[in-house]
């Protein structure tokens, strides 16, 4: 995790660290249950993570999520496709370098 907000840091790309909440109800209809979420802390919702770490956990391997937030659940605010492409590439290249 350090190596990588170094690596992202480095590179100029605006970087948070923290705590994420994995679910399957990605897309529900009510803010205010995302707020409640932000106010515990968590910066993102998404559906993977868990799984993830789970797998990692299992087979005794390293993992971390390295995200990219395109849409806010909070205000409806959507990224551009410019926007996502370009976040997207560099959330790649976090990952690819610290590999």
């Amino acid at each position: 995790l350090q190596q990588a907000y170094a690596v992202a840091c480095a590179k100029g790309i605006k970087v948070r660290a923290g705590n994420i909440l994995s679910t399957d109800t990605f897309y529900n209809e009510v803010p205010e249950l995302w707020k409640l979420w932000a106010k515990f802390g968590v910066l993102a919702v998404e559906m993977e993570t868990a799984e993830l770490y789970t797998l990692a956990a299992k087979f005794k391997v390293n993992a971390l999520s390295v995200l990219t937030v395109s849409d806010s659940l909070v205000s409806s605010v959507e990224t551009t496709a410019d926007e996502r492409e370009k976040s997207f590439t560099e959330m790649m290249e976090i990952a690819l370098e610290i590999s």
